[in-house]
């Protein structure tokens, strides 16, 4: 159960320096320290936000992570805010893509291994995949969490839903070459669970490629809260958990599903 019905999510949009975790980590704190002034309940930090995908050195920025992991509960307990986003994880040898989700008490609540590897840039060459999807019991209710190329796949968000998730993070390092469908899914995800999305994407160029930023969040009608243009930024929206419930009441869209005529998929 939620232990409130109004509480506010913030989304952390920030230039991840490849490489460069001092810095990283720095752009990160200030930019929660700015949410936590504003009572935010909930910050989300983009994909990778540690290091980037700096491939040749995961190993080493892999094993700065139980540190940073540190600094983010200590911010995580003493602003007494949720903290959510994704670093190189190290284990058994293997490096995933892991999202961590800090609780206000500065425990980790969850971690989730991103799944769905972007072969269109080589993930599979440096990370191992994940095998299951995560809802999170946080003291703000359930939270299921994505990572960027997650989000073209939507029946992974609905298992979240249907797990019980009533708000969806997603951390991203999505380009601007492909903006537009990052805000289509990031809606069509909202509106067709019902549930609200918070989406924190980076901005900035590396090598070649530009990010789009348009970090933002969604009602569970798919109403745009707030959204990012294509620089740094610390927004946050005020929400009501009600929404959720009143909305899944005018369109039953849940409980009417027919999983016995899916069964082909």
């Amino acid at each position: 159960m939620n232990t409130k019905r109004i509480f506010k999510a913030g989304i952390v949009q920030i230039d991840v320096r490849l490489g460069d975790t001092e810095a990283n980590l720095r752009s990160a704190l200030e930019c929660i320290d700015f949410l936590a002034s504003q009572n935010v309940n909930i910050a989300v930090l983009p994909e990778m936000w540690s290091c980037s995908f700096d491939n040749e050195n995961l190993a080493v920025h892999a094993k700065k992570t139980p540190m940073i992991l540190k600094k983010l509960s200590e911010a995580a307990s003493h602003h007494h805010l949720i903290i959510a986003g994704s670093m190189p994880e190290s284990s058994n040898g293997d490096i995933f893509n892991t999202l961590y989700v800090m609780d206000i008490n500065g425990s980790v609540a969850g971690f989730y291994r991103k799944v769905h590897l972007f072969s269109l840039t080589g993930e599979e060459k440096y990370f191992r995949s994940g095998d299951k999807t995560v809802v999170c019991d946080t003291s703000l209710g359930p939270i299921g969490v994505m990572i960027c190329y997650d989000l073209r796949f939507p029946e992974m968000c609905r298992s979240l839903a249907l797990k019980g998730a009533q708000i969806v993070v997603v951390s991203a390092q999505w380009p601007r070459v492909r903006l537009s469908p990052w805000d289509i899914l990031l809606q069509a995800r909202a509106i067709e669970n019902q549930l609200f999305v918070v989406a924190a994407n980076r901005c900035g160029h590396e090598k070649e490629v530009e990010f789009g930023g348009h970090s933002q969040i969604l009602s569970p009608r798919g109403k745009i809260a707030v959204k990012a243009g294509n620089e740094i930024a610390a927004l946050y929206a005020e929400l009501d958990f009600r929404e959720i419930e009143a909305c899944r009441k005018e369109i039953p869209c849940l409980t009417e599903r027919v999983p016995e005529a899916y069964n082909e998929l």
